[in-house]
């Protein structure tokens, strides 16, 4: 089965998080799909962490390095339909990107995001837990 994984189980696994585990429980046999922005996304939340001092700069590198190794499908995505998601539901874009993505797949959502699982049951999206 394909399933959409959003940017924050990429570098749960990458940072060896405590969800580390659970996510590649949920993901293992499965095909990691995610919106063409994910690249940047991992980026910016990288470099968002190098300001929070989570990490430093050869974290950052190192953790995007690890990122690399976890196979995933990029797709394009309808950008309108994500924004009309993103205004109905008062969410970044960002964010908006992979409930579209898996709702045009008619894929589940594997997210460690409690307001994303919300909206993804609410508009029929399946959540992998």
């Amino acid at each position: 089965m394909k399933i959409v994984a959003d940017t924050n189980t990429f570098i749960a696994v990458a940072l060896n998080e405590p969800e580390k585990e659970m996510i590649i429980r949920l993901a293992e046999g499965h095909d990691l799909i995610a919106p063409e922005v994910l690249p940047f996304e991992i980026g910016n939340a990288l470099t968002a962490m190098l300001k929070r001092k989570a990490l430093d700069a050869d974290e950052v590198i190192l953790t995007w390095e690890m990122v690399q190794h976890i196979p995933v499908d990029l797709r394009r995505i309808d950008i309108v339909a994500a924004l009309k998601i993103a205004t109905q539901y008062n969410l970044y874009a960002y964010d908006a990107y992979f409930l579209e993505c898996a709702s045009n797949l008619h894929s589940p959502l594997l997210t460690l995001d409690r307001q994303m699982k919300a909206i993804a049951q609410e508009i029929g999206i399946q959540i992998m837990e």
